[in-house]
């Protein structure tokens, strides 16, 4: 099934983000430790533009490849200190949910991030946390993980991309375990601070502007909300207390393996392993997850320069690169 997605202006997006922390009631509760929730409305307008930023195949790129490699060492970093956020122990290793729990931070770390280094495992385990932490993501681990998963966007592409289907390496499902461990053991990867999204060095999501550049681990590059909204003292909501893989659409699983093995000969297709990059593709050498057939999956759309939001235009005037200029280039359609 061909999923069409074409994302809002940067300027909405910002306006979304600037609405819910003008209703919430920051100015008194940004003072209380992480561990007491302020009181913190999120605006539906909120809640619909955040699972637009998917780290995968359902979203819109600026540009792919080595040029977006470029330009995504070209945008500055966010200022300020790193939130420090506190660590995790909520649920127990013996309670009922943990073995579920410890099931859905596995995938996560293992199909984002399978052939990262430790820390990049860990930083994608500390941006599961930080999501069940924050009033506008689900408060359980699944719950994250698991986002979109039967939606048109998933949050995590593995999820909805029939990663699922493969069966995992043993040596490197063994390692992201041993990270989702000390993850739910309250181990902080203090590196991405309240860092809740993050995408591929080859890829220049427009989202990637409306937020704030916390780090780059590996190939992945680390974001946090903008303002106050991605403040420590914002991460308090509390665990939910149930853990659950929802059932997924197996039939579309399916069709999207299909999909992805039917664009190399199948003596080239490793299973459990990344599949060999191809020129038809755009997928990383050290992605486990599916690929992202432009023909299909999703639809560029570049934004109208004369609608762009004034911290997107002031991020690329920063790169020495016009609004214009990128909005007139759709970008390197070479391997990703």
């Amino acid at each position: 099934m061909t999923h069409r997605l074409t994302l809002p202006s940067g300027r909405s997006l910002m306006s979304a983000m600037v609405a819910a922390v003008l209703v919430g009631t920051l100015g008194a509760s940004s003072l209380r430790p992480a561990s007491a929730a302020p009181q913190f409305r999120i605006t539906t307008a909120l809640r619909m533009q955040l699972p637009t930023m998917s780290t995968g195949q359902h979203q819109s790129f600026i540009v792919t490849g080595e040029t977006a490699q470029e330009r995504n060492a070209l945008i500055p970093l966010a200022g300020g200190r790193l939130a420090e956020m506190g660590g995790f122990t909520a649920i127990s290793p013996e309670s009922a949910q943990y073995a579920t729990a410890l099931k859905c931070m596995t995938q996560a770390i293992y199909y984002e991030a399978a052939n990262e280094p430790v820390q990049g495992k860990r930083a994608v385990a500390q941006v599961v946390i930080n999501r069940l932490l924050h009033p506008a993501y689900p408060n359980s681990v699944c719950g994250v993980v698991y986002e979109g998963a039967n939606a048109p966007v998933c949050q995590f592409s593995f999820t909805c991309d029939g990663s699922l289907l493969r069966a995992p390496a043993a040596l490197q499902w063994a390692e992201s375990r041993r990270v989702a461990q000390a993850a739910l053991a309250g181990s902080v990867m203090r590196e991405v601070g309240s860092a809740t999204n993050y995408h591929a060095d080859y890829v220049l999501p427009r989202w990637a502007f409306t937020l704030g550049k916390v780090t780059k681990i590996g190939a992945h590059i680390f974001y946090r909300l903008p303002g106050a909204i991605g403040n420590a003292a914002v991460f308090g909501d509390r665990w939910s207390g149930v853990e659950r893989i929802p059932a997924l659409d197996l039939n579309r699983l399916r069709r999207a393996l299909e999909a992805d093995d039917a664009l190399l000969p199948p003596e080239e297709l490793v299973p459990g392993l990344t599949v060999v990059a191809d020129v038809k593709d755009r997928h990383s050498d050290a992605d486990v997850g599916g690929r992202l057939d432009t023909t299909r999956a999703w639809r560029l759309e570049i934004p109208d320069p004369q609608q762009l939001s004034a911290s997107y235009s002031n991020s690329v005037s920063g790169q020495g690169v016009s609004a214009a200029q990128i909005a007139g280039d759709p970008g390197n359609e070479g391997d990703r």
